[in-house]
């Protein structure tokens, strides 16, 4: 009969090689991580995160002319966030909603009428939680061929649209589908939201 050591040594030689090729799981929260200057780390898994929806030629300034061309708007949101919206209708800490633009092509390959999303990547911005950091609790960063960037400033406008027409917590939930009715249910629409729309809650 084996002895208890000889039995424990046995064990650990089986399990070691399984340890070693076995794939490690992906961490099970993510957060915004930061450069010791104080940029965002751009999070490059955020593909498999929730995808929440795709605007399609979207605009919120109607003076502004178009690019000559069509343009697809993925959101795709960590996880975690996404998780807590759907149990409390609002982001928590460490929100990371990632805004993912792509030109759109036209005839291609069978494709013959209407668009579909092109490969090459025309803009990428994250706009990110994070209450002790800043002031306002919501930061944007605006991420070009850079794994860093720095926080876009508080005196651009797009803080003061998402303020101002955000549906839940600054942020544009009004156009994702599966999320806008959770807000409604949970009672969390804003109510600069509800008046400029007339949506009262719970409807």
């Amino acid at each position: 009969m084996l002895t208890s050591a000889k039995t424990a040594l046995l064990s650990f030689a089986v399990l070691l090689p399984l340890a070693v090729f076995l794939p490690r799981m992906p961490a099970a929260g993510v957060s915004p991580e930061y450069t010791a200057k104080g940029e965002l780390q751009f999070p490059t898994g955020y593909r498999d995160w929730v995808y929440l929806s795709t605007g399609y030629d979207m605009s919120y300034n109607p003076a502004l002319q178009s690019p000559g061309h069509h343009m697809f708007d993925n959101v795709f949101v960590n996880p975690d966030a996404y998780k807590s919206f759907v149990e409390k209708g609002t982001w928590p800490d460490k929100t990371m909603l990632v805004l993912e633009v792509r030109g759109g092509e036209g005839k291609g390959s069978i494709n013959q009428k209407g668009s579909y999303q092109g490969t090459e990547l025309m803009g990428l911005e994250v706009h990110v939680k994070d209450e002790a950091r800043f002031p306002g609790k919501w930061a944007f960063f605006s991420f070009d061929d850079t794994k860093t960037a720095k926080m876009i400033p508080l005196t651009a406008d797009c803080y003061s649209c998402h303020a101002a027409h955000g549906a839940v917590d600054t942020t544009f939930v009004q156009f994702y589908p599966t999320l806008l009715p959770i807000a409604r249910a949970k009672g969390t629409l804003s109510k600069a939201y509800q008046k400029e729309t007339g949506a009262p809650q719970g409807q």
